[in-house]
């Protein structure tokens, strides 16, 4: 008997993934016994750290320069993104965002990697005509774990689209997942796996899930909670796609949450009450939650 369909599924991402991508394909596999046969990652990222990045336990002049490059990138939400990197110097590792290099990701170690270099235009990303063949051959679905935002043919070469694990409710908030929950304040929060059109955070929805936040004390504890989540979705979203009986959720455009785009962050009054958010949720856990606390994370 032939192996229920979705059966091989690709895996699109930078040169690295994180431990809650390797988690998630690890669950997928043992859970469902789907085969990885190809991953095309993306070589256009060239800067990048990855297990160097796991260790770092002090800062150095180096990531003082950095701060102020991240800085004319990222205007005031570089604070936000400093005092993450302090909390994890003081201890608060986050684990599940640990990167990892792909040659060193053993559930894939079997698959094909393929180098790929996509065009790209207005933010949008197009995948070569050979790299989607080649997808369209050995895929039955492909997994979206980097690159950004994809269109084209790539979207209708595997007979189950391309499946995106998006960190909130579509329906409430595209673009900007966790950050605007945070900063809104919302006591519950989503995860939605979805098969993507080429409408922003679109597409059919093949799994969703919603979970208590609400003793969430920042905002990294916010996105372990989500992305905790995502990795028991993504298997949920491709055993929903081998059962007959499902259909997937359509969402017409005019249902969409309104879309955040990631500058919307860039501001200080996003930025400020985030970082302030942060700080004072760090204290209140050291008051109630006991003083390792941040450690165990």
């Amino acid at each position: 008997m032939a192996p229920a369909k979705p059966a091989t599924i690709g895996v699109l991402t930078e040169p690295f993934l994180y431990e809650w991508h390797v988690r998630a394909i690890e669950r997928l596999r043992a859970e469902l016994d789907v085969e990885i046969p190809l991953v095309v990652w993306n070589a256009r990222n060239t800067e990048y750290e990855a297990e160097s990045w796991n260790t770092k336990n002090r800062i150095e002049m180096d990531d003082v320069v950095q701060f102020f490059d991240v800085f004319r990138q990222q205007k005031a939400w570089a604070l936000v993104l400093a005092e993450r990197t302090v909390g994890r110097i003081l201890g608060d590792k986050r684990t599940l965002w640990h990167r990892h290099s792909l040659e060193n990701v053993e559930c894939l170690a079997d698959a094909e990697h393929v180098r790929c270099n996509p065009e790209k235009d207005d933010g949008w990303i197009e995948f070569p005509d050979d790299v989607v063949a080649r997808i369209a051959e050995r895929c039955d679905a492909v997994i979206l774990f980097g690159f950004g935002l994809v269109r084209g043919e790539l979207l209708n070469a595997p007979e189950y689209g391309v499946l995106n694990v998006h960190p909130a409710d579509i329906r409430k908030y595209r673009g900007l997942g966790p950050e605007t929950v945070f900063y809104d304040g919302r006591e519950r929060a989503g995860a939605t796996v979805q098969r993507l059109s080429e409408t922003v955070d679109g597409g059919e929805i093949i799994a969703f899930d919603e979970i208590d936040v609400g003793d969430c004390y920042t905002l990294w504890d916010l996105w372990e909670a989500i992305v905790t989540l995502q990795v028991r979705l993504l298997t949920e979203g491709v055993a929903n796609l081998r059962d007959p009986a499902f259909e997937p959720t359509t969402v017409p455009e005019a249902q969409l949450g309104e879309f955040y785009y990631r500058s919307h962050r860039h501001s200080l009054d996003f930025a400020g009450r985030t970082l302030m958010k942060n700080l004072s949720g760090r204290v209140r856990r050291q008051l109630y939650a006991g003083p390792t606390a941040s450690l165990r994370r």
